[in-house]
């Protein structure tokens, strides 16, 4: 039975990792996918907009969209640092597994 589980695991690499260097690879996972689907949603939010104000339903203030735009994209890059800064704060060895994991899950993701 136990050489059955060994088999098992040995077909399974991510069983072999340390935690750190998973939970890195589940947060830049996340965080890639989290950003493509806000990248969907906001050009699609833009795209609707654009359709509206070409029938004359609304008008856009295109300084303000810009600001908004901006300022989301700041917000994201803030939350992306404190990922890393956090990240980086557990042990030494676990610290540098965590963030290879956290750029290997921005990779796959």
């Amino acid at each position: 039975m136990n050489e059955k589980l060994q088999q098992i695991g040995a077909q399974i690499p991510y069983l072999q990792m340390g935690s750190n260097f998973l939970i890195g690879l589940s947060v830049g996972y996340f965080i890639k996918k989290s950003f493509k689907l806000l990248l969907i949603l906001t050009g699609l939010t833009i795209v609707v907009m654009f359709v509206l104000e070409s029938k004359g339903i609304i008008s856009i203030n295109e300084s303000s969209l810009d600001q908004t735009v901006s300022l989301g994209a700041h917000g994201f890059s803030t939350f992306i640092s404190f990922l890393r800064e956090r990240l980086s704060k557990l042990t030494i060895a676990g610290g540098g597994s965590a963030i290879a994991g956290f750029v290997l899950g921005l990779k796959w993701g």
